[in-house]
């Protein structure tokens, strides 16, 4: 899926993937900005939880919404193909300000909402300024081509990573949560290694990219990102690789950032504030 196309006179909203286990109660940074960028106390937020196995995912969130004190935050019980063609959930997706997609697995996500009339509304309302926010699967989920499974380790191989259709709000990132914690820097460089016209996004926990309609990301949260650029990619042997056999690469541009940290994606700039 690619992104919906731009209406005119209109501003794409938020597209904001965060790394996972944002933190909820001490202080919910990564969600308060959220919350404000979507108009504040008084923004409609729709809680999507089809990502997660555990029943009570989408009320948590529900509850903490409220706590922080949105009064209009409602789970969509998304849990089938047809309800993602309910009247009612639609109604609701098209007068929201927010949607916010939990974690668990991503593929629950594509498989269920992918092709849907839940899906399309997502695109096109982004496209004319709701902000979408997703936590971990919620976060791999966003993009065109989705990261869908693999394993740990630092160096890519042709085995490492499992691709599949997503969102598709932006065909510009691929990304990548958990970042740090789960080693997973060879998976994001074997997913580029496929794709190496788009950056790669590797979110730590905590840690959330607030992607603006002018496509620069602003860093928030307590962890850093890691940002893999391919434009200068001037060799790859992933043609030639087996499995389970490294992959080269030389040429890719990497930056880490953290909290104030911005990268243009277009430009390709970062710059630490």
């Amino acid at each position: 899926m690619s992104p919906a196309d731009k209406l005119s006179n209109t501003k794409r909203g938020y597209i904001i993937p965060i790394g996972g286990a944002e933190e909820k109660l001490n202080n919910p940074e990564i969600l308060d900005r959220f919350i404000d960028i979507c108009g504040g106390k008084t923004a409609r937020i729709s809680i999507i939880p089809t990502a997660s196995e555990m029943d009570d995912t989408g009320r948590n969130y529900e509850k903490l919404f409220r706590k922080i004190g949105i009064k209009h935050a409602k789970v969509l019980p998304l849990e089938t193909r047809k309800d993602c063609n309910d009247s009612e959930h639609l109604d609701y997706l098209s007068q929201s300000d927010g949607v916010f997609l939990t974690g668990g697995n991503q593929l629950r996500l594509s498989t269920t909402l992918g092709g849907t009339a839940v899906a399309q509304m997502i695109r096109r309302r982004n496209v004319a300024g709701m902000h979408v926010a997703g936590t971990s699967a919620g976060a791999a989920f966003m993009p065109e081509h989705m990261i869908a499974g693999g394993f740990e380790g630092s160096t890519p191989t042709p085995d490492l990573v499992t691709m599949a259709p997503g969102l598709g709000l932006t065909n510009k990132v691929i990304i990548d949560q958990h970042f740090r914690q789960r080693d997973r820097l060879g998976r994001l460089l074997t997913a580029l290694a496929y794709n190496p016209f788009a950056v790669g996004i590797g979110l730590d926990e905590d840690t959330a990219a607030f992607i603006g309609p002018n496509d620069q990301l602003d860093v928030v949260g307590s962890g850093g990102i890691t940002v893999i650029d391919p434009t200068d990619l001037s060799y790859s042997s992933m043609d030639r690789a087996r499995r389970g056999e490294p992959v080269s690469l030389i040429g890719v541009g990497l930056h880490i950032l953290v909290a104030g940290g911005r990268f243009n994606i277009v430009s390709r700039e970062a710059a630490p504030e």
